[in-house]
């Protein structure tokens, strides 16, 4: 049987590691041969966490360049190494970073982790992370009234109304059966090669992606994107 492949992103800080890790230790229970790859940008030791675990993991730092156009480059080659360790499901962890960032796959079950602590109309600031993931887990929903975690639930809902939404501690690992329950029926992935993403990559092209540090118009090159002024300067 070929490999599930999940993806799993969200800002930075969520719990996403935490909420992983106590969803892997359910379904390894069950028997399963379970992987992670996690993708950041200068450094992590959630490789770790997980290998503390019995897991086996990957680490992908993408230093100068946007982790989703690192990720996506690279995804197909941790694919290949998952199978070739015999995973049956194999996680990919984004760096999570700028809420534009969007690193899912046709096909493959797309979960997006949120924070209940970032505030009632966060979910309105997110883009395709969130809006066209399968799954949307919620955490530190303990930390929050019972109110705020209803009208933040409610957000995600208008944000994305078609995604089941999951409330996870990622400390006492309430809910992770929940999200488990998703991440058993991800649909098996023998290969990514002609597989779309769900939505493009933030624009990587101008000239301060490729190392310029200088500041003007005279070093604006390529894809630049200038604010409107007017209608400030006639108020």
């Amino acid at each position: 049987m070929a490999i599930r492949l999940v993806t799993v992103a969200g800002p930075p800080s969520v719990g996403k590691t935490s909420v992983i890790l106590r969803v892997l230790d359910l379904l390894r229970e069950e028997g399963m041969a379970l992987g992670v790859v996690k993708f950041d940008s200068l450094s992590t030791a959630d490789r770790e966490a997980y290998e503390r675990r019995g897991l086996p993991a990957l680490v992908g730092l993408s230093g100068g360049l946007c982790p989703d156009h690192f990720f996506v480059t690279n995804i197909e080659d941790c694919l290949a190494w998952g199978e070739r360790r015999g995973l049956d499901l194999l996680v990919s962890e984004s760096a999570g970073l700028c809420n534009r960032c969007s690193p899912h796959i046709d096909g493959v079950l797309a979960v997006c982790v949120v924070d209940a602590l970032a505030g009632i109309h966060t979910p309105k600031k997110i883009g395709p992370m969130l809006r066209l993931a399968d799954v949307v887990v919620i955490t530190k929903g303990d930390i929050v009234s019972q109110a705020e975690r209803e009208v933040f639930a409610f957000n995600v809902r208008l944000a994305n109304p078609r995604a089941p939404v999951v409330f996870c501690n990622g400390i006492t690992g309430q809910g992770a059966m929940d999200v488990a329950w998703h991440l058993r029926r991800a649909p098996a992935t023998e290969t990514l090669d002609g597989r779309r993403l769900r939505f493009s990559m933030p624009s990587a092209v101008c000239p301060y992606c490729v190392g310029e540090t200088a500041i003007g118009e005279t070093h604006h090159r390529g894809n630049v994107k200038k604010m409107s002024f007017d209608d400030h300067d006639r108020a």
